[in-house]
């Protein structure tokens, strides 16, 4: 599909270091909008990368009736550009969107558009490896009402842009601290899906942990608070006796993608798993007696992320003597391989752009 295009007139693309990308704070030239109106989306287009114009009375200001997704395009070994499972991505923000009674973005135009923007802007994806061009689409509520209902209106878009690695520590051992007297979601609520307010309720959490000198926050289930959820930012997976564990998908945690690509690839390979709660009593004894050999994150940003240290109550267990497993590497290799074309990808999750 191809849409009505406003090309900016003189690309900033030169002003940009891609030797030494951060995360999230530069931006390429243009985005995707469209609104949602009487009824039905309308007017896809893309545009310059610019302001919004909003009045104070937005009620996505006032209640958070917002959904967002995160992906990545890589450059591609075989030419063009790769886009990872972004099928999967349309899906999650189906069901995030469902949940806040926001009106569903077709899956063929999230495709198109996420597609077309790529190869608009496609001198904007990164070539240094470690790095990509992150994608976030976005959807909020756009009706000028103070009061709590459902809104009518809405714009959807999808904004891009060069990215390095999500934590400084880089493809290196980070350090957790669980959440203390904080939960982060229950069965029934928002923690399943993408949206703003499962995040916020996490940033004062995460500020303190890092104040501390963590990476993140280890979350624990609300109601016991023993068992575990998931990190800040990732699924969360543990290796004991030679078995991955992973935290069941019951309604309290995201259902990432990478986690997903990470248990499609364990089984692929013939490792044992197991989706099933895990207490922190357990982490800590089994770290301790040598029976947990590896704690790794999970997620689009930082794809694999090992983690060297957790902390709870006092007591601090080292994994691995802080250093990166061989089963984190391995799917680390094997993802990032997949992504960039460097190996094969036989359950089809790369989308190509040609140019």
């Amino acid at each position: 599909m191809r849409f009505d295009t406003r090309k900016v007139v003189a690309s900033k693309i030169g002003t940009v270091d891609f030797d030494h990308l951060s995360f999230g704070e530069i931006f390429s030239d243009h985005m995707f909008r469209m609104d949602y109106a009487d009824g039905g989306w309308q007017e896809p287009r893309i545009l310059p990368f610019g302001k919004i114009e909003i009045l104070p009375s937005l009620s996505t200001l006032h209640y958070g009736q917002s959904v967002f997704e995160g992906l990545k395009a890589f450059h591609s070994v075989n030419g063009g550009i790769n886009i990872f499972r972004p099928e999967m991505h349309a899906e999650r923000m189906h069901h995030s969107s469902d949940r806040l009674c926001i009106p569903r973005v077709d899956k063929r135009m999230f495709l198109d558009a996420v597609e077309e923007l790529v190869r608009l802007d496609h001198e904007w994806v990164p070539t240094k490896k470690g790095t990509s061009l992150y994608i976030r689409p976005f959807t909020f509520a756009t009706e000028d009402y103070i009061g709590v209902r459902v809104s009518e209106k809405y714009s959807f878009y999808v904004i891009t842009g060069p990215v390095g690695a999500y934590y400084k520590e880089g493809f290196n051992p980070v350090s957790l601290m669980t959440s203390g007297e904080f939960v982060r979601a229950v069965r029934g609520g928002l923690g399943e899906a993408k949206t703003a307010a499962n995040y916020a309720a996490s940033l004062l959490p995460a500020y303190e942990a890092k104040k501390k000198g963590f990476a993140q926050v280890l979350w624990l289930d609300a109601i016991e608070e023993r068992y575990i959820d998931e990190v800040g930012t990732m699924n969360i997976c543990f290796v004991k006796d030679g078995v991955l564990i992973t935290p069941p998908l019951q309604g309290t945690i995201l259902p990432g993608v990478t986690r997903d690509s990470v248990l499609h690839l364990a089984r692929h390979w013939g490792i044992k798993i197991e989706e099933r709660r895990i207490s922190i009593d357990e982490v800590m004894s089994s770290i301790r007696d040598g029976s947990m050999t590896e704690v790794f994150g999970t997620g689009t940003a930082a794809v694999i992320s090992p983690v060297g240290e957790i902390y709870h109550k006092g007591e601090t267990a080292i994994v691995n003597e802080n250093r990166t497993g061989p089963l984190a590497q391995r799917l680390f290799d094997e993802i990032t391989g997949i992504q960039s074309g460097e190996r094969p990808d036989p359950f089809g999750w790369v989308r190509r752009v040609d140019l």
